[in-house]
């Protein structure tokens, strides 16, 4: 898709996320927000995976390390066609649903569960470490939150990429400075994030994650480079698109009361709209 329908669609998608969670009565709606840009971008321009091929083993791989974001897959994989968006909204969070507030991988197109922090990466050197090992050319994905940076199998799944020159392997880092405690930099120290992954030997591009333009050309970048595996700092908004949400860490996981719900649409209308009018 060009970055124009893109970015008409990322306003669409942001309402079906706030409708999903207000359906199944909670969720996880600021890191939602920071992160569907990166998720829109990836599946609908380079993630190279459809409907009809989650079997294919020579797929790419993407794998959600953030699992409380679900929310924002949910509504882009809907869009992909993966799942079925009314079917979400019926069946989100309720007894029996596979629906979960993480990724269930008895789900279309969701290639493991996950949510326990620190585990995406290391699983996705398995899967590059694999594909190499096997002379595939599929490529790997993750997106971490900054939060889950805390977590020392990160590191260590960090030096492994490293060490086997995994280039296969993309690994982007939702980069909003908030955690469900406050902010990154009071729980745990991460500035320089882009000082640190170089030093564990990894290619970094650190870039506007708000920015659709911006995402695209990281992703196009990361496939390019060679010889390392790559991370992304995507430095994003925390509940980006709605003031009412933006850049507060109370929003990690805050349900909307009924005029909260309709003053965040009435802000996503509005963004939307003047992209519309260029």
């Amino acid at each position: 898709m060009n970055l124009h329908e893109l970015e008409l669609k990322s306003w669409d998608l942001r309402r079906d996320v706030v409708d999903i969670i207000m359906a199944g009565g909670g969720g996880h709606i600021g890191g939602d927000m920071s992160v569907l840009n990166t998720l829109l971008v990836l599946y609908k321009n380079h993630l190279r995976i459809t409907p009809e091929t989650t079997a294919d083993p020579n797929r790419d791989r993407f794998v959600l390390s953030k699992g409380h974001a679900v929310e924002a897959l949910y509504a882009v994989l809907a869009d992909c066609g993966f799942l079925d968006l009314n079917d979400i909204k019926a069946r989100f969070s309720k007894f029996g649903s596979p629906y979960i507030g993480h990724p269930n991988n008895k789900l279309n197109g969701i290639e493991m569960n996950s949510g326990s922090l620190g585990h995406g990466l290391p699983v996705c050197v398995g899967m590059a470490l694999a594909g190499k090992m096997d002379k595939k050319d599929y490529r790997v994905y993750t997106v971490m939150g900054d939060g889950e940076l805390a977590e020392g199998s990160v590191w260590e799944g960090a030096m492994a990429a490293s060490n086997y020159k995994l280039d296969n392997l993309c690994a982007v880092v939702d980069r909003n400075r908030l955690q469900i405690s406050g902010c990154t930099e009071d729980v745990m120290k991460q500035d320089s994030q882009e000082q640190r992954w170089a030093a564990f030997g990894w290619n970094v591009i650190s870039v506007d994650g708000d920015s659709i333009e911006a995402m695209d050309a990281a992703f196009t970048a990361a496939k390019h480079h060679k010889g390392q595996p790559t991370v992304i700092i995507a430095n994003t908004t925390k509940g980006y698109g709605s003031a009412l949400m933006e850049n507060k860490a109370d929003w990690h996981h805050h349900l909307p009361n009924e005029e909260e719900y309709k003053q965040i649409l009435a802000d996503f209308a509005a963004r939307k709209e003047v992209v519309q009018n260029g």
